[in-house]
């Protein structure tokens, strides 16, 4: 279900834009863009720019493996859009030129950031105001309930509970910002399809600014 927010007008479909897609970890997102990616091939889905070491048979399909002085590079040339250091001190980021040619050739480009990378990017002057060169469009997953989340998180693998209040805490940060977003889409438990939907909606104007409930 979609939950249209008051935080600006709904794209029409066919005009090139970038399209953050956020939630809290363990949401479901990483199968939501499959989907996506599986059901659209129209969608563009730009790789990452990572300084973490490349793992025995990976190929470039979905990471642009970096020296750290190249990533510094980029980062002073302004050709990351935003930026982040997650796992063991590598940094992940969101490459300009992954992004803007092919909104350039009318294309919606569909990207997952976390919270920050959010910020960074509708804060970014080819993104930010009605001047902006470039149109940005935000949809945010929710979960169904907190116990959802809780259960999701244990079922992918073991964890502390340090680790799980972590996580809730940051889930409890980022809900805040939700409203920010122009659609909140719940992820409800066994109703992927239709979450699919909601957010196929969101992408292609198909719904209407109001509030449909959760």
């Amino acid at each position: 279900m979609t939950v249209p927010s008051p935080a600006g007008g709904t794209p029409s479909r066919g005009k090139g834009r970038l399209i953050l897609v956020i939630g809290p970890s363990g949401v479901g997102k990483s199968v939501v863009l499959r989907e996506l990616k599986a059901r659209h091939p129209e969608l563009v889905f730009p790789r990452s720019a990572t300084t973490r070491q490349r793992r025995p048979g990976e190929g470039e399909d979905l990471y642009r493996f970096l020296q750290e002085a190249e990533f510094d590079l980029l980062v002073q040339a302004g050709e990351v859009l935003e930026w982040a250091v997650v796992h063991e001190g590598a940094r992940y980021g969101t490459l300009r030129d992954e992004i803007i040619p092919a909104i350039e050739e009318g294309k919606i480009v569909v990207r997952e950031v976390d919270i920050q990378g959010f910020h960074s990017i509708r804060q970014h002057p080819l993104f930010a105001g009605k001047e902006a060169p470039y149109a940005l469009q935000s949809i945010f997953i929710l979960p169904e309930s907190r116990q959802q989340l809780v259960e999701r998180i244990r079922r992918r693998a073991p964890i502390s509970e340090e680790e799980l209040a972590r996580r809730l805490a940051s889930m409890d940060r980022e809900l805040k910002d939700a409203p920010l977003c122009d659609a909140q889409v719940v992820n409800a438990e066994g109703q992927l399809p239709r979450t699919i939907e909601s957010i196929e909606a969101a992408i292609f104007g198909k719904f209407k600014r109001k509030n449909l409930g959760r």
